[in-house]
């Protein structure tokens, strides 16, 4: 039997399968049954291996149901694993690593008990919203990031004198690194979002070098796209040519993928962290290195 399974969640499982390709495990199938209630059922199909097993879960809605799921898998696997990998490729709540206002609680903090009480020794994810939560967490963790992968796909497009562009100040480090790897410049737009409503706007008045050039915005996550919609909407004013989109977690929350074209976003480009359609770009050779 082998020394490693790979458990593959349902929320992961060609992912999963990917995975143990490249890396050679004994493939662990999950099966859900859903009660009228909303309680899931699981039972893994498959031999676990008595060394190693590694789970593969993404945290997207449901959200709650994914994460109960994944504590599940892992508590699962270290009945019988001597160690156990949980491999997150969107973890969800990595938005809440703070308190922002007063009375919020923090729930990456819970997500850090969580994970550690089920069983994990160590968490892997790809391109996580903020590493301020993996400080509540006080087992191993490991950001890899889509950027490269993501890189290779947009070089076999034919774009017209390219330039990077992250949708705000925040995102400016993950524009840098794409047009490093690309092989272009990059500019960062200003955007302010009001706490409470969540309502976003563009600072940034006018830009002349977007002009008659192929657009490439650079996102970690979109999901309703309200900062890919203005920043499109901006840029178009602004006489540049093709809009592309390129994001590691498509969430596409609320018809946001047709909002997103509708505002003259050519194509929407993500990996499979989260399935769909968007999803052109295989993440499982990144994940296997940091596994190996």
């Amino acid at each position: 039997m082998s020394e490693l399974s790979i458990i593959a969640g349902k929320s992961s499982e060609n992912l999963a399968k990917e995975l143990s390709k490249k890396i050679k495990g004994n493939f662990v199938k999950s099966e859900i049954r859903v009660f009228p209630d909303g309680e899931s059922k699981i039972t893994l199909i498959g031999k676990l291996s008595k060394k190693k097993s590694i789970v593969v879960q993404s945290i997207y809605p449901p959200v709650d149901t994914n994460l109960v799921r994944a504590l599940s898998l892992i508590s699962k696997a270290k009945e019988n694993s001597s160690e156990v990998i949980a491999v997150i490729p969107y973890m969800g709540y990595a938005r809440q690593d703070r308190e922002f206002l007063p009375g919020e609680i923090v729930t990456m903090k819970v997500l850090g008990k969580l994970f550690k009480g089920a069983g994990a020794s160590k968490i892997i994810v790809v391109d996580i919203h903020s590493l301020i939560g993996f400080k509540h967490f006080s087992i191993k963790t490991k950001n890899v990031t889509a950027i490269p992968e993501l890189v290779k796909y947009f070089k076999k497009l034919s774009l017209k004198n390219p330039l990077v562009i992250s949708p705000d100040q925040g995102g400016k480090e993950r524009a840098k690194e794409f047009a490093k790897e690309f092989n272009s410049n990059y500019i960062a737009l200003d955007k302010k979002r009001d706490k409470k409503t969540g309502k976003v706007e563009i600072k940034t008045k006018s830009i002349d070098e977007v002009k008659n050039r192929d657009l490439i915005l650079v996102d970690d996550m979109i999901s309703t796209g309200g900062s890919i919609i203005k920043a499109a909407q901006f840029l178009k004013k602004q006489k540049c040519k093709r809009i592309y989109v390129a994001c590691t977690h498509a969430l596409l929350m609320n018809d946001a993928e047709k909002k997103i074209k509708k505002a003259g976003v050519t194509s929407i480009i993500s990996t499979n962290t989260i399935p769909g359609k968007t999803s052109k770009v295989d993440i499982s050779k990144t994940i296997a290195k940091a596994i190996m």
